[in-house]
């Protein structure tokens, strides 16, 4: 029988010890991340599993000295958190399998009240727990009125809950930002790679999101994305979307209010970022990346301040766009002073995406088409969409590495 339960109760029902997989994202539990920190060293050596993503997910989730977490992407709360925290940097198909691997014992996650049928949405987070709920014996839930009922996964009944809390509570999210005019610059250079009837996936952020209002005179287009932003919302309104499959959700309430409805289908990770149904579409891949070499080579994980993701999802894309689609990195041209094209030498830490994983490259100065390419026609085509006081020293730079060739 499901049990109702107040927070300091969480020790009860969650044995100690073992995986257990939260809900992130726009989902991640305030309520039950405090249950966990109440629990404390009644849990054991617990780790906590998710997809905790910088600048939205502000929990340790620390229980008592013994708990870990495991992380995919890396956000300065974790990072503090020194030795207890394993930051592992795996692609989305890989986090699935090595969660998999792992077996978890328990999932702690955000759910809608049951609907007439009983079940329980998982809302604006679905990727990972739907997946994988049925696998993991102890089920608790944080059953938030606040959270939309959301179609395509069909959620968890509300009778295979192990214990509830129930509370209202709103949803991590980020504001609507207009896009600057280095975004809508951005913007307008991809438009012209997008076509009616594309299937797009893209990020988060004011250049994704100038993007796709960069396309609202489009027609039939689709997404398929492990994320979705405000900036869908401007496709939607103009009629240019037809349909939408995603696995979660991050944004405004004005989002959240949008995806309890048509065209937007939330659908777990084997489906966002499955290579057998990524093969079968003709993907238009929209990424930022923080650095791009003159190569081709992008670079999303590393910053001054330390490691902020592992590859995540745009590997994963740029795999399944390969043999019918096109991939496009975004990024502006500079950072303060600092080019963000750069020569190889000048990386910072490992390469997100591959030189056979980029086709395009855009800046606000400019689109460099990468493909059919040799390496110093793609370095010429990078060099003219750099920030023009840059482009001299990257010649420079560029000529001195070509006498190796």
């Amino acid at each position: 029988m499901t049990r109702r339960i107040e927070r300091g109760d969480l020790a009860s029902v969650l044995p100690a010890g073992g995986l257990t997989l939260v809900s992130s994202c726009s989902a991640e539990s305030g309520v039950l991340a405090d249950a966990v920190a109440m629990a404390g060293e009644a849990l054991g050596d617990m780790t906590f599993c998710g997809i905790f993503v910088p600048g939205l997910n502000r929990r340790s989730w620390r229980a008592g000295a013994a708990s870990r977490v495991l992380t995919f992407f890396q956000t300065p709360e974790l990072r503090a958190e020194g030795a207890r925290v394993e930051f592992l940097p795996l692609c989305y198909q890989d986090i699935l399998r090595e969660i998999r691997r792992r077996r978890p014992r328990a999932a702690l996650f955000t759910c809608s009240p049951p609907d007439a049928a009983g079940r329980c949405s998982f809302g604006t987070e679905v990727a990972f727990i739907a997946e994988l709920w049925r696998d993991i014996p102890v089920r608790i839930a944080h059953i938030n009125p606040s959270m939309p009922q959301t179609a395509g996964d069909v959620g968890i009944p509300f009778d295979a809950l192990t214990a509830f809390i129930e509370e209202d509570a709103p949803l991590l999210g980020t504001p609507a930002r207009p896009a600057d005019g280095t975004a809508a610059a951005i913007a307008f250079h991809v438009a012209p790679f997008v076509r009616d009837g594309d299937t797009l996936q893209t990020g988060l952020g004011k250049v994704p999101d100038a993007v796709l209002a960069a396309l609202v005179d489009r027609r039939e287009l689709r997404l398929h994305s492990g994320l979705v932003g405000d900036g869908a919302l401007a496709l939607v309104e103009s009629g240019s979307l037809r349909a939408a499959t995603v696995g979660c959700a991050i944004g405004s309430p004005a989002l959240y209010e949008a995806v309890r409805h048509p065209p937007f289908d939330f659908r777990p990770v084997s489906v966002t970022h499955g290579p057998a149904v990524l093969a079968g579409l003709r993907l238009v891949t929209i990424n930022s990346a923080l650095e791009v070499d003159l190569y081709g080579q992008a670079y999303a994980e590393l910053t001054a301040t330390g490691w902020i993701s592992g590859p995540g999802g745009a590997s994963d894309y740029a795999r399944g766009a390969r043999t019918d689609g096109l991939r496009i990195v975004v990024l502006p041209a500079r950072a303060r002073d600092v080019s963000r094209i750069i020569l190889p030498a000048d990386a910072a830490g490992p390469v997100s995406l591959g030189r056979m994983d980029v086709d395009v490259v855009i800046t606000e100065h400019g689109a460099a088409d990468l493909r059919g390419l040799s390496h110093p026609a793609r370095a010429s085509a990078l060099i003219a969409i750099a920030a023009p006081d840059h482009r001299a020293a990257l010649t420079q730079g560029w000529d001195a590495l070509s006498v190796r060739f």
